[in-house]
């Protein structure tokens, strides 16, 4: 009966080497997975943005549309409304982040010193760092975005119940779509989202309205 013949040891050593190689390099690339917690911070500020920018200037539209039948009237009021909240999204956006840049700098520099460490900042550390100028370019772009919705459904409508139901539509379709796409991005439960949203926008819209309503039937 034959043996098995052992390898020779220029194969064992090939072997071995290969290996070894398959497990450093296993060590060093180890795969990268997707951070969804950073992707939720930007993804939060959007959404938010964007509904923020529809929800306010439709129910700052549907508050004048329920004393007013004047088109004119309904569309200043919103691209007034869409001015000031992209400004005032900016700025506060802008604070907000330039705050914590400087509460990340002072941790750095804590750091820094406690090691005692003299070296510049890294390019790798200087792109985690928050940037408040993107910050707040991208809030106030987000708020626009949603607040052009209701404007444009209302620009060329002349009468004034169509245009209050086409205000009413098109920014409920908007708000379940926001709350999709944020429900799937972020891996949340889609129905719960755009119903969430969907009632928070609904409520609004509907508590501008009737109050306008009842101070302009009051004569006020």
């Amino acid at each position: 009966m034959a043996l098995a013949q052992p390898a020779a040891p220029s194969e064992a050593k090939v072997l071995t080497i290969s290996i070894n190689d398959v497990e450093r390099q296993m060590r060093e690339e180890p795969k990268e997975e997707f951070d969804y917690s950073q992707r939720s911070q930007w993804l939060r500020a959007a959404v938010l943005g964007a509904n923020d920018g529809l929800v306010s200037t439709a129910s700052l539209m549907m508050g004048v549309g329920a004393v007013r039948q004047d088109i004119k009237a309904m569309i200043i009021t919103g691209f007034a409304g869409l001015v000031a909240g992209a400004c005032s999204m900016a700025i506060g956006e802008f604070v907000s982040v330039y705050s914590q840049l400087d509460i990340e700098m002072a941790k750095v520099k804590r750091e820094r010193q406690s090691v005692g460490a003299r070296e510049s900042m890294s390019t790798e550390e200087n792109e985690n760092l928050p940037n408040p100028i993107q910050a707040a370019t991208a809030s106030a772009l987000a708020f626009s975005i949603g607040a052009m919705m209701p404007l444009l459904s209302a620009s060329f409508v002349r009468d004034h119940k169509v245009r209050l139901g086409m205000v009413a539509g098109v920014s409920s379709f908007a708000l379940l779509m926001f709350g999709g796409v944020g429900a799937v991005l972020g891996r949340a439960p889609v129905g719960r989202s755009c119903v969430r949203v969907l009632i928070g926008g609904w409520l609004a819209m509907a508590i501008t309205f009737g109050l306008t309503k009842l101070i302009g039937s009051s004569g006020l």
